[in-house]
């Protein structure tokens, strides 16, 4: 069923780098889609030859090249770029049914106003989508019509699990929660690295029992569908060595310590989307 979503349809990439690169491996390793279907523009030529020879894409060069052909338009470039991509493409994609951003902190009503086409998904996935595990949350425009929402959702779902919300000021927050995420857990794992090293294993070794700790904590929580603090207190016993650990943590303000951190982050998210005021 989600092959035929996509039966008569050409999606075309404005960026190829990492995410897009995952978002095409995704589409292909999923049956949505084959490689003629999709056009990938991007300045790096090399970047094009790797892509075609890998996943039989086509390529160019030229965004305007790339975007006259699609049906679908995914906007995958840095931030920075944007504005740019954005006033090339203007009055000049009006025959796109879809145009979805994977671009952080522009609002859909930029891109709306300065391509001009209303039809515009804004989504906010997280690294680990390179892998086919991240979390994107999206939001659409009104005028996006329910099979395009269903299209949207699964050109999503091929970078991880995918989150619909219906308020467009929630994607700051999924920026702070899951957007950033990962980079806190990432420090978390290096602490406990750390640490290991510290108490005397080496550093591969630290490593190998750090990683599958927290891998095999997440995949036990998720198939539990406990509450943490259950698991927690499960791990916990009376003056043993957890509750020790744990002591320490909250005396130092951990809990507190991560969540001024994350909102921190989507303060910082507010105020960057906020040039597009």
């Amino acid at each position: 069923m989600s092959a035929e979503l996509f039966k008569e349809s050409t999606v075309a990439f404005i960026g190829a780098g990492a995410m897009g690169t995952a978002m095409i491996a995704g589409m292909l390793n999923q049956g949505l889609l084959h490689g003629d279907q999709i056009i990938a523009a991007d300045p790096h030529a090399e970047k094009g030859h790797d892509l075609m020879t890998q996943y039989g894409v086509r390529f160019t060069t030229d965004n305007l090249e790339a975007a006259r052909h699609a049906d679908i338009l995914i906007l995958a470039v840095k931030p920075q770029v944007m504005e740019r991509v954005l006033s090339q493409l203007r009055g000049r994609i009006d025959s796109v049914e879809l145009v979805l951003s994977i671009v952080a902190s522009v609002k859909m009503r930029t891109i709306v106003t300065q391509v001009l086409n209303s039809r515009v998904v804004r989504s906010m996935p997280n690294t680990p989508a390179q892998i086919g595990e991240g979390m994107t949350v999206w939001c659409a425009t009104q005028e996006v019509e329910e099979k395009q929402r269903e299209q949207a959702a699964t050109l999503l779902g091929a970078l991880g699990e995918q989150l619909y919300v219906d308020d467009e000021r929630l994607l700051d927050m999924a920026t702070a929660l899951s957007g950033s995420g990962p980079a806190y857990v990432f420090l978390f794992m290096e602490a406990m690295i750390d640490a290991g090293v510290r108490m005397g294993f080496t550093h591969r070794d630290a490593s190998k029992l750090v990683m599958q700790t927290i891998k095999g904590s997440a995949d036990y929580i998720q198939r539990s569908g406990q509450h943490p603090a259950i698991l927690r207190n499960q791990v916990t016993s009376p003056g043993g060595t957890t509750a020790a650990a744990l002591y320490q943590l909250e005396r130092l303000q951990f809990r507190t310590a991560v969540a001024e951190g994350i909102w921190a982050a989507y303060q910082r998210a507010v105020e960057l989307g906020g040039r597009d005021e």
